[in-house]
């Protein structure tokens, strides 16, 4: 087996191999600290998803190491996040309180990592394309605000019976009208919590603010056994590793956690690559995404056989990895090992933390998920643009519907729609010849054509494909009156597909019918082998063809003396003459000029 073929499936022995000495501090520094956060989002997280928090934990160690050893990235940090959390809680809200609940979770964290090996093999790294950026900060914005307001019942400590078959709207009416069973000790502890965090981020960025706000209410818990008067804490958390368990399969249960698990092997690439490509814009790595999603779906296969849900590269510990100064994979293997240490020797102590407390953390988290920044940008550039409708939509369906994974497909499809919309209009330009200093000769664009002119150039650009045909055929067929001579500038066409192709025959009969001539300029070579195979070449002659040649204005030049040659019975004329009577009498609506 070659070194590129060991490097490419086993990346992490790449590492171990050119590993130094001055590595090792650094990485346990930044793994420390990522551990020091991470504990805290596991179990907020794992909340989110509807399932004790042990889960959270479980999937910050196995995730988190396996993801690391698999991954492309070297800062990149797997584990549960909360986008993948909320689309995890809203494909099971209908088998939580299922005797089978865990084993559909377990089995949908299993087809999550099939799905991404799927993506990684058959090299679809491009298929994140599909999501824009702006049906991402409309799900991140719904799913802030949804995080924040599925955690209010939580710091309020209102019991809500049946919950996890409710939709967010829902349980808000709830609360509303049940505002009077607020407990203030466990509303005063949350918003401790969520003052602590805010406090920290503003003395510095490295503060564990989540840590320290669940560690001091604490504090209150026991001196003034606030257990006692309705604060409800986590519980006892298991001090052991995560037991392997098969999962259970079965055709129908593949089923119904296909559609949930789509929806998540998007998004936590979508997160994965983005945040390894932002990471790598200051490490100068190379970023591999089919490499990554063989990791991400290595992590998630592996992790499904020791009771985790799905988890995805987290923005924010990835974030602190590296500032904190990971220079390779092994920050974060070793903030997995150190997760399961504190699990084994410390477990017990988390049976005190308020759970107001880590919905205080959420609340919080929630609110820093909304990107003010990113949707003023996306205002500004226009409240009715695609990117602007498709952000609005998909942040409003996060919030309403039940299905956050339809959400997610509805904000992709419109955005692919607005954008087929946006891109059917036929890129074209007409010009007309115009006298230039000396013999020059010099194209000028014209809006409007009110009367026939001699010579008409039709300046096409970009991809012609199928989307715009139609665009293109109705214009052409309104300039077809207005010359005798067209030529069509093909210089600036980058693809064109058959359906245009098509368009453009359709054209040149009509033109051949009407007594006219066309001829086409700057043909590049690939195009010339198309236009052949197409019988395009034999429809109007391999004479009023002209390839693209290196010298400028060559082929345009050959062009224009071709179609005056045909208007005047192959004699010569002035061309200076013949372009300054065409701009006198029909040029209507003059732009810019623009040179041959």
């Amino acid at each position: 087996m070659s070194t590129l073929t060991i490097n490419r499936l086993l990346p992490f022995v790449e590492t171990m191999r050119s590993y130094k000495k001055e590595y090792i501090k650094r990485d346990i520094i930044a793994a420390l600290t990522v551990t020091v956060v991470g504990i805290p989002q596991y179990m907020a997280y794992a909340l989110i998803a509807g399932v004790n928090p042990v889960y959270g934990l479980y999937s910050g160690i196995i995730a988190c190491i396996i993801g690391s050893a698999f991954g492309c990235s070297n800062q990149l940090v797997t584990g549960p996040t909360n986008a993948i959390c909320l689309i995890t809680a809203s494909a099971m809200i209908r088998y939580m309180g299922l005797p089978n609940a865990y084993q559909m979770l377990f089995l949908m964290t299993f087809l999550v990592g099939v799905l991404q090996i799927i993506y990684g093999a058959v090299k679809l790294g491009k298929i994140i394309d599909f999501v824009s950026h702006s049906v991402l900060v409309g799900f991140t914005a719904g799913a802030g605000v949804l995080i924040a307001l599925g955690q209010v019942n939580t710091l309020l400590s209102i019991n809500i019976k049946n919950s996890a078959a409710m939709s967010t709207m829902e349980k808000m009416y709830y609360i509303a009208t049940h505002i009077n069973q607020t407990n203030m000790y466990a509303l005063g502890l949350g918003v401790l919590t969520m003052a602590i965090i805010v406090i920290c981020k503003k003395i510095s960025k490295n503060l564990p603010g989540a840590l320290i706000g669940i560690t001091v209410p604490i504090f209150f818990i026991i001196t003034f056994a606030l257990e006692k008067k309705g604060v409800k804490l986590t519980g006892a958390i298991p001090s052991s590793l995560p037991p392997f368990k098969m999962v259970q399969f079965s055709l129908t249960s593949i089923k119904d956690m296909l559609s949930g698990a789509f929806a998540i092997s998007i998004i936590g690439l979508v997160e994965a690559i983005s945040i390894s490509k932002a990471i790598a814009t200051n490490t100068r790595q190379k970023i591999d995404s089919n490499q990554e999603f063989i990791g991400q779906g290595i992590a998630n296969i592996v992790s499904s056989f020791f009771q985790c849900f799905p988890s995805s590269g987290s923005f924010s510990r990835s974030a602190i990895n590296y500032v904190n100064g990971a220079v390779t994979r092994f920050s974060g293997i070793l903030s997995g090992v150190f997760v399961a240490i504190i699990l084994l020797f410390f477990a017990p102590y988390a049976k005190y933390i308020p759970s107001p407390c880590l919905a205080g953390v959420l609340i919080v988290t929630g609110y820093g998920l909304i990107d003010k920044k990113e949707i003023k940008k996306v205002i500004k550039a226009g409240i009715l643009t695609s990117d602007s409708i498709a952000m609005w939509v998909t942040c409003v369906l996060v919030i309403v519907l039940l299905n956050i994974d339809y959400a997610i497909y509805a904000g992709i499809a419109l955005s692919i729609v607005l954008y087929l919309k946006d891109t059917n209009k036929a890129p074209i330009k007409f010009l007309i010849p115009s006298p230039g200093e000396g013999d020059q000769v010099v194209l000028q664009e014209v809006k409007a054509i009110k009367d026939k002119v001699d010579v008409l150039v039709i300046q096409l650009e970009g991809n012609l494909y199928f989307g715009g045909a139609t665009d293109l055929g109705e214009k052409l067929d309104k300039i077809l009156d207005k010359s005798r001579a067209f030529i069509l500038k093909m210089k600036y066409v980058t693809t064109i597909d058959l359906t245009s192709l098509s368009t453009l025959k359709v054209f040149i009969r009509n033109v051949k019918e009407a007594g006219g001539i066309l001829i086409i300029s700057g043909v590049r070579q690939e195009l010339s082998s198309m236009l052949e195979n197409t019988n395009v070449t034999s429809d109007i002659g391999a004479d009023n063809i002209f390839i693209e040649e290196n010298e400028i204005f060559a082929s345009s030049t050959s062009c224009l003396e071709r179609a005056r040659e045909a208007l005047n019975g192959n004699g010569k004329i002035n061309a200076k003459k013949s372009a300054g009577r065409t701009i006198t009498n029909y040029i209507s609506g003059l732009n810019d000029a623009s040179s041959l």
